[in-house]
């Protein structure tokens, strides 16, 4: 049951990967993850970074307030921009920065912050940390 039960997401995710398709129906938006709303997840728009999470009911999303509507053309990709098309190098390139940032971490709370909090958490840590060291500098 449970490789079914995958198998039928992995169908249902395949779908949803194509720009065909503009928007379904209205309920069907409510309720479901549609090629619309899985835009969104892909896109490097700041507006839409760490949205729409859903694998089929989008009203997960919608209830923990991780939902956006697309509304705006969409520049697909990541945030920030990996600058290769090896797809190994692609999909393993989060959990190494990950790793790199869980082992460079300067303490054991910060660690456990990386890896329950949202990604853009980091990099706003990491935006304050260069902004603090700068103005520390002498002119």
């Amino acid at each position: 049951m449970v490789f079914l039960a995958e198998a039928l997401v992995q169908f249902y995710q395949t779908a949803l990967h194509t720009e065909l398709v503009k928007k379904l129906p209205r309920p069907v938006e409510a309720v479901m993850n549609t090629p619309s709303h899985h835009r969104v997840h892909h896109t490097t728009n700041s507006k839409y970074i760490d949205k729409n999470y859903a694998g089929i009911f989008i009203i997960w999303d919608k209830m923990f307030g991780t939902f956006a509507e697309e509304d705006e053309k969409v520049r697909f990709g990541v945030y920030p921009r990996i600058n290769s098309v090896n797809p190994v190098k692609v999909f393993f390139h989060g959990f190494v920065k990950l790793g790199s940032q869980i082992w460079n971490a300067p303490s054991w709370s910060y660690r456990f912050k990386l890896l329950v909090k949202p990604p853009i958490w980091a990099l706003e840590q990491e935006q304050k940390a260069k902004a603090e060291m700068a103005s520390k500098q002498p002119a």
